[in-house]
């Protein structure tokens, strides 16, 4: 596994879609919610190679080549399988249908859900703004009310007031202003979420606690330095139940990781190459 350092000095490969441009059935960490023209080539590009080089595997959406007026498909699962939820909310974000489904449909996915985080960017507006307590956003509402339903333009309202009223995380109602700073302290506040894959584990697991703690005093938890720890013991004891739930505790302060199974069967059964695809797969 590799330790998380405190800047992004080296670039990963990660599975991401990109644009629009999904894998069926593809599983996200974050999906990007922004309005193209304002942020699209400067600080969503950043942020957005930023996360893919922390190994985060992100969606971020076109919404100018969007057509009709309902989210499905692809889309739609990219946004339901989504742990967190980044909306940059710009100048004229709010001039655009799309992203107002797409943040719409994303509330409505948390209000089902205790495992989806919501992080919103203020990109040269404010908290006010968004919360609609200025005519930044208001104005362009107003136009969409003449384009669309009723309800439906309400249900934007409700959710731009909902979300930006969401605690913040590390710099909260801060205006985005020097981009490689805010955006690292991203990236670092996703890395810390356990939006990542765990080892499987069965429910209320009795007498581990103890065990667990033992062997993370001896990894020494918080140390840069390499670990190796071996468990040993006759076979059906919980050495692999055991060693999943250290994983799972520990896997989040990492960039990259990956948790192998059966290595001695697989080796016996020539299958070494397949451990080694899975090792380079997960980590990168």
């Amino acid at each position: 596994m590799n330790r998380k350092r405190d800047s992004l000095e080296k670039v990963t490969t990660s599975a991401c879609g990109d644009d629009g441009d999904l894998q069926s059935g593809a599983e996200f960490e974050v999906f990007l919610n922004f309005r193209g023209p304002d942020t699209r080539l400067n600080f969503t590009d950043c942020l957005y190679h930023s996360l893919v080089g922390a190994g985060i595997r992100v969606f971020r959406d076109n919404e100018e080549i969007r057509k009709g007026e309902k989210i499905g498909g692809e889309l739609l699962h990219a946004i339901e399988s989504s742990k967190i939820y980044v909306p940059i909310f710009s100048k004229n974000y709010a001039s655009s249908a799309w992203c107002l489904r797409e943040l719409t449909h994303k509330v409505e996915c948390s209000s089902k859900a205790s495992d989806k985080l919501t992080l919103p960017i203020f990109y040269n507006v404010n908290p006010d703004d968004v919360k609609l307590k200025t005519r930044l956003y208001l104005d362009d509402l107003e136009k969409h009310e003449k384009k669309f339903m009723r309800d439906e333009v309400l249900g934007w309202k409700e959710a731009l007031t909902e979300v930006a009223t969401v605690k913040r995380m590390g710099h909260e109602g801060q205006r985005v202003r020097v981009h490689g700073e805010i955006i690292n302290t991203i990236v670092d506040e996703i890395l810390t979420k356990p939006t990542k894959r765990k080892s499987n584990l069965p429910d209320h697991l009795v007498g581990i606690d103890d065990h667990v703690e033992a062997i993370m005093d001896k990894l020494n938890d918080g140390s840069h330095d390499v670990r190796y720890l071996v468990i040993y013991g006759m076979g059906g004891i919980g050495k692999t139940t055991l060693a999943s739930a250290v994983f799972n505790q520990i896997s989040n302060q990492f960039q990259g990781y990956s948790f192998l199974l059966d290595i001695r069967e697989s080796m016996q059964h020539g299958r070494m190459v397949e451990l080694q695809k899975q090792l380079l797969s997960e980590i990168l």
